[in-house]
This record gives C-alpha cells, sequence and structure tokens, in this order.
C-alpha cells in the first residue's frame, strides 16, 4: 500500500484544471460527507471529510503528509467525484443505502503501480456512528478507475472494468481454496464462470475494436449512432449472461457456505453496477442522441 507516499510526490500544479461542475443534491451531499482511506506501508488511514485521522492512532507522517497535501485531497475528492458523476452509476443505483446513512460514501483508493497516475478505488457506505463501532459492516457499493492526468475516457472506461472483472475472478478462485469446505463440490461453477469471463474480455474487445474510441456526434450520422449503440447492447448481454451465472451460483452457497458467499455477492455487485452504467450512462445515453437526431 503506496497510496499516500505517491500522493505525496504528486505536484498538484501539473495535473489538468477541474472545470466547474454542478452536482445534483444527491452528489452534492456525497461530497459533503466524503471519506478518504488510503493506504501507507500496512496501514490504512481512514480520513473525515475534513482529514481527521478516524483510524488507527495518528503519527507525524500522516499529519503532516495531510497539511502539506490539503490541495491534493481537496483535488483528488473533486476529481473522483466528477468521474462519479460522469463515467459511473454507483451513486445512483446506491442511493437508497446512501441516503440512509448521511450520504456518507468511504473511497479506499489502491495504486495500479503508475507512478501515482492510477488508482482502483472501491467504495463503501455506512452511519458515522457505526463506522467505528462495527466498521467491517460497511456496505460495498462498487469500484471504478480514474487516471489523474486523462479525465476523458475512451469506450466509457469499460476496458478497465471488463479486465477488473476478469481479475476478480481470480481472486475469487484463491478464495475458494481458502473459505470452501469442498471446492470441488462448485467446480462446474466456477469452469462455467471461467468461460463467461473470458468470453466476455475476447469478445468485447474485438467489438470495440470496431467502434471509435470517443464518440464526436457533430460527425457522426445516424445510422452509425444505431449501429455503435447495437455493438455496446451486445457487450452488455455478455454481462448479463455472466450476471446470471453468478447469480445461481450465489443462491447456492447461501445455503451451506457463508463464509465464501459475501465474496461471489461482491463480484455481483460489481457485475450489475456495470449492466446498469450500460443501461443508463451508455445505450441510454446513445438511445437519446439516436431519437433527438435531427
Amino acid at each position: 500500500m503506496n497510496e499516500v507516499e505517491e500522493l505525496s510526490k504528486l505536484d498538484i500544479k501539473k495535473v489538468p484544471k477541474l472545470k466547474p461542475f454542478i452536482y445534483d443534491y444527491l452528489h452534492k451531499n456525497v461530497l459533503k460527507n466524503f471519506h478518504f482511506e488510503l493506504g501507507s506501508g500496512m496501514i490504512l488511514y481512514l480520513l473525515s471529510p475534513s482529514y481527521t485521522v478516524i483510524n488507527p492512532t495518528t503519527n507525524e507522517d500522516i499529519q503532516e503528509f495531510i497539511i502539506k497535501k490539503t490541495d491534493t485531497l481537496n483535488y483528488l475528492k473533486e476529481y473522483i467525484m466528477q468521474n462519479l458523476t460522469m463515467y459511473s452509476v454507483l451513486l445512483d443505483v446506491n442511493s437508497y443505502f446512501i441516503e440512509q446513512n448521511n450520504f456518507l460514501v468511504l473511497a479506499r483508493l489502491r495504486e495500479r503501480d503508475s507512478n501515482g497516475r492510477c488508482y482502483e478505488i472501491k467504495f463503501y457506505t455506512h452511519t458515522a456512528r457505526e463506522l467505528m463501532r462495527n466498521y467491517k459492516d460497511k456496505i460495498y457499493i462498487g469500484r471504478d478507475f480514474i487516471d489523474l492526468f486523462q479525465f476523458k475516457r475512451k469506450y466509457f472506461g469499460i476496458k478497465d472494468l471488463i479486465i477488473s472483472l476478469k481479475d476478480q475472478n481470480e481472486i475469487l478462485l484463491e478464495k475458494a481454496e481458502q473459505r470452501l469446505k469442498k471446492p470441488v463440490k462448485y467446480k462446474s461453477f466456477f469452469q462455467e464462470i471461467s468461460e463467461y469471463v473470458n468470453d466476455l474480455q475476447t469478445e468485447s474487445f474485438l467489438l470495440l475494436q470496431s467502434l471509435p474510441p470517443s464518440l464526436d456526434f457533430s460527425k457522426l450520422k445516424k445510422e452509425d449512432l444505431i449501429d455503435i449503440n447495437a455493438q455496446y447492447r451486445t457487450i452488455n448481454h455478455y454481462l448479463i449472461e455472466l450476471r446470471d451465472e453468478v447469480d445461481e451460483f450465489e443462491n447456492l452457497l447461501f445455503k451451506n457456505e457463508l463464509r465464501f458467499v459475501r465474496y461471489v455477492t461482491k463480484y455481483k455487485k460489481d457485475l450489475a453496477n456495470l449492466i446498469s452504467y450500460f443501461n443508463i450512462r451508455i445505450n441510454g445515453y446513445l438511445s437519446e442522441k439516436i431519437y433527438g437526431y435531427k
């Protein structure tokens, strides 16, 4: 875990300037109640919206980082929120739980061997009171990926999310050996899920090769938009097939494999979020452009 160290080296003057942004009620309140979780060595530091260290006991190093890098943390918070608004539906589809928890959202950053440029972020929600008492009971709401030097995402950013599904499937296989009573009993499910994941990545990347990385609507004909929308919908169909297989596996595990099922539930959550992203932000957005085409 090296997020504190990498952010300490980041020159905030060199990152792209953020444009003014108008948030809706949900996003505005999440921004006010946004918590960071940043790693340094083996320690995860949980920071309040004002960057007070909530857990564990603070020390001089982390306090010095917060004082010197407050502008960096402010920028990072705003950058993440704009990404969540433009390239995600995590807050929208989890708004019930977020509002129940007074809009508290926790962002756990993981630097991706990029010299502080790229991060995977896992998002959780919890009540402020229970964040300290029962931290493990926090609700996982999803994950996202950001590049601090490239806000605009090619192909709506879905490549990173699909690669993540494949990576998380590998982790599931590892957890199965550790947590399942009889892993061999579920061999067919693991084989099926792995096959679906491989098909998803292979076929999706082939489809994306035929599409423009970014869409210039002033240069695209209506027929082009219809074809692009259909290609993205096909990728979504692969996701739905994978989700259905994972759902069946999860239902079976609830009977007698509670030590492992939570990992499958989290995986299904990532799938559900990505399917919603397609339905709302990609296919929904493209359909609106098609119907409004002049």
